[in-house]
C-alpha cells in the first residue's frame, strides 16, 4: 500500500474548501461594507472555484460510503484535521470571510508551497493568479474592518497549511 500524501492532502484541501464554499455561496449576508463590485467578484471566483472543486473531488457520498478505504480513510483524516486547526484558529463568534479563507488555502498549498504543480488534475489550481484575487481583496478595498479581516484570513491559512503539510499519519489512531 503505498500512497501520495501530497495527493492525498491535496484532495482533503480541495474537498474541505468545496465545502466550504457550499456553506455560504447561495446566502446573501454581507456583514461589511463591500462594494457590490467586490461582492459580485467574490461571487464570480467562488463560482468558478466550486466548479473546478467539483471537477477534481468526488461528490461527498462518495468519501462517505468508501470511508473505510484505506486512501479514503487518509483524505477523511487530513480534512478532520484541517477542520480542527481552523477551530483553533477561529474562536466561536469571530467573524470569518470564508472565501478569503478559502482562497488563501488554495493559494498557499499550490502557490506558496508548489504542491501538485506537475499534476494534470489539480493543474487550474496550480497556476489561477491568484496574485489578482489578493489585490482586489486587499488593495481595493475601503472598509479597514474587511480589509483587516481579510489579513487575518491570510495568517490563519498560512498557518493550516504549513500544519497540514507537516501532517503526519503515523500518529493518527484508527478507530
Amino acid at each position: 500500500m503505498i500512497l501520495n500524501l501530497s495527493q492525498i492532502k491535496t484532495e482533503a484541501i480541495l474537498l474541505f474548501c468545496k465545502d466550504l464554499i457550499s456553506s455560504y455561496k447561495d446566502k446573501e449576508e454581507n456583514f461589511f461594507d463591500i462594494d457590490k463590485e467586490i461582492n459580485q467578484y467574490i461571487n464570480k471566483i467562488s463560482e468558478d472555484m466550486y466548479k473546478q472543486l467539483i471537477n477534481c473531488t468526488f461528490p461527498n457520498e462518495y468519501y462517505i460510503k468508501n470511508s473505510n478505504h484505506y486512501r479514503i480513510r487518509a483524505i477523511l483524516d487530513t480534512y478532520d484535521f484541517i477542520n480542527k486547526q481552523l477551530s483553533l484558529e477561529l474562536k466561536e463568534g469571530t467573524p470569518f470571510n470564508p472565501a478569503m479563507l478559502y482562497f488563501s488555502l488554495l493559494a498557499v498549498w499550490f502557490k506558496e508551497l508548489d504542491k501538485e504543480s506537475k499534476s494534470k488534475q489539480y493543474i487550474f489550481f496550480t497556476i489561477y493568479p491568484y496574485g489578482n484575487v489578493y489585490d482586489k481583496l486587499l488593495i481595493n478595498i475601503k472598509d479597514e474592518s474587511f480589509k483587516k479581516l481579510n489579513i487575518s484570513m491570510i495568517e490563519i491559512a498560512e498557518k493550516i497549511i504549513y500544519r497540514v503539510d507537516n501532517f503526519s499519519f503515523l500518529n493518527k489512531k484508527r478507530g
